[in-house]
């Protein structure tokens, strides 16, 4: 799509959550570079300060921070607040983050603020920026999933299971709301080179760039239900989806040992 089209379909601006680090940054250059104005979403406001002045420079787009933590109701308010006055096409709702170990080892509280973010806050904005999109006629909305949403993963059971709730929602919400000229994509990658392991406390070996991520995602809004980037997760997608289930959960059983193995 070029980026006149891309522009006109999905901006003039683009709500980009998680947007201080790895894959939200990586959505947010994408973005600017094709011309939106950007809403950026995170914790960390002098990350989203930076990243806002670099991609105003640079693109000459408009931007407007929001810090804030989504895993409570009154940065979701905030985010509507800050967000009534514009024209908002895109949603790229990509915070998030995992947990590891063993699931009756977990801190509850840490796992509760987990599902809040991975998915109450997506269902949030899905419904409240959703309804703004049906009501211009189009726009779009790119959720991250993840190649453990297909499956119980051991040693992620909980974070697996948030990630499997992101692809269902994807997947219903892109025939409902087909017909009013809004796109939904699920992105799935695999393990992605950002601060996702050191925050959930696991070592990964081979990674996909978080750019790699964004661009695949970008190019396939309106095109497909479903974007698996990088060679790397088509790898490790396409050689389990053949297996039965409770088989591939055994060999991702091994995979989440090895990734988990120094937490004794």
């Amino acid at each position: 799509m070029m980026p006149g089209v891309f522009r006109e379909r999905y901006g003039p601006w683009a709500l980009v959550t998680g947007a201080s680090d790895g894959i939200g940054r990586a959505f947010a250059e994408r973005l600017a570079a094709l011309g939106l104005n950007l809403v950026l979403v995170a914790r960390r406001a002098d990350r989203l300060e930076e990243l806002a002045q670099r991609m105003e420079a640079a693109h000459g787009v408009r931007t407007r921070v929001v810090a804030a933590d989504l895993g409570t109701q009154r940065a979701l308010d905030e985010i509507a607040s800050a967000t009534a006055d514009l024209d908002v096409g895109l949603l790229v709702a990509s915070a998030g983050y995992g947990t590891s170990g063993a699931l009756l080892s977990a801190d509850l509280d840490r796992e509760r603020d987990m599902l809040d973010v991975n998915c109450y806050a997506v269902l949030w904005q899905c419904v409240v920026l959703g309804r703004r999109l049906v009501a211009r006629g189009r726009g779009g909305i790119i959720l991250m999933s993840s190649l453990v949403g297909w499956e119980g993963v051991p040693q992620s059971a909980h974070y697996a299971a948030t990630k499997a709730y992101v692809q269902s929602l994807a997947e219903a919400l892109r025939v409902e709301l087909k017909a009013a000229g809004v796109d939904v994509l699920a992105c799935a990658p695999g393990p992605v080179r950002s601060g996702f392991a050191e925050r959930a406390d696991m070592r990964m070996g081979a990674t996909v760039p978080a750019d790699e991520v964004a661009q695949a995602a970008i190019r396939a809004l309106g095109r497909k239900g479903t974007v698996i980037p990088g060679a790397l997760s088509k790898l490790l997608t396409y050689s389990l989806l053949p297996l039965p289930r409770v088989l591939r959960t055994r060999i991702l059983a091994g995979v989440m040992g090895g990734m988990t193995k120094h937490q004794g």
